[in-house]
């Protein structure tokens, strides 16, 4: 077995006085694709935002990389998309603006290099959007503004993709899309953690499934037969289809 690239231990966390996740143990090894599954509350994205610094943790371990998280500031090494975000955040942008974002954690900064360049370049034609690079991010559909926001995410090169129900609220065509260039990394090597309600057109790429109830992992092995392409039982999900109930973009990793 490789090394771990995210090996998370005995994890607690609490949104205001209620406790979320309850002694997770999480080990996602280098090359892996993990898919973290389970029903409404069940601590799935707590459990990714705390990976990513944006939820402390009460209790436990967490290295990334092999370095503590306290300690670690390798940020560029990983590509996050969260959940119920969009890429349009009302304030003008073209779509390349939003994808070179992306780049920020690796360059501090500095003026954009042919190398930045390049890498939004391949990150929108990875996605299908090289031909909407200078439209307005707000003239874009649902599917659309997720295929950006995984744009953002694979401009920066990681190592790591930690991916919050990619899926949610996407039409076919863009599904088949995310499936397609997620297809790409796996085969380049990359290691990838991914929230999901159901697996979908991922099913074949899944490695492990980790499966959450009530903050506690209740499996962790080969995706339950009884997921396959459905729902988990008892879930009530609600995703956004629109602007208006959507949260605006973060450019920053921690943001």
């Amino acid at each position: 077995m490789k090394e771990p690239v995210i090996s998370l231990s005995g994890g607690t966390a609490s949104l205001g006085s209620r406790p979320v996740l309850r002694g997770v143990d999480l080990t996602v090894h280098r090359g892996e694709v993990v898919a973290l599954l389970g029903a409404n509350g069940s601590g799935k994205s707590t459990a990714v935002r705390a990976v990513v610094g944006q939820v402390p943790l009460t209790g436990g371990t967490l290295e990334l990389f092999g370095t503590p998280h306290r300690r670690f500031r390798q940020w560029a090494r990983i590509g996050y998309v969260p959940q119920r975000t969009t890429a349009a955040s009302g304030v003008p942008a073209t779509v390349r603006e939003v994808v070179s974002a992306g780049r920020l954690a690796r360059n501090r900064l500095a003026p954009p290099r042919r190398a930045d360049r390049e890498a939004v370049r391949r990150a929108l034609e990875l996605v299908g959007l090289a031909d909407r690079a200078q439209d307005s991010v707000n003239a874009l559909s649902g599917g659309q503004h997720q295929r950006v926001l995984i744009a953002r995410a694979l401009a920066g090169e990681p190592e790591l993709l930690i991916m919050d129900e990619p899926m949610a609220g996407v039409d076919l065509d863009s599904q088949r899309i995310l499936a397609d260039t997620l297809r790409g990394q796996v085969a380049q090597g990359a290691t990838v953690l991914l929230v999901l309600h159901e697996l979908g057109p991922l099913e074949p790429l899944i490695d492990r499934a980790v499966v959450l109830r009530e903050g506690c992992v209740v499996h962790d092995g080969p995706p339950p037969e009884a997921v396959g392409q459905h729902a988990l039982p008892g879930h009530d999900h609600v995703h956004p289809h629109g602007p208006h109930d959507a949260e605006p973009i973060r450019t920053g990793l921690l943001t």
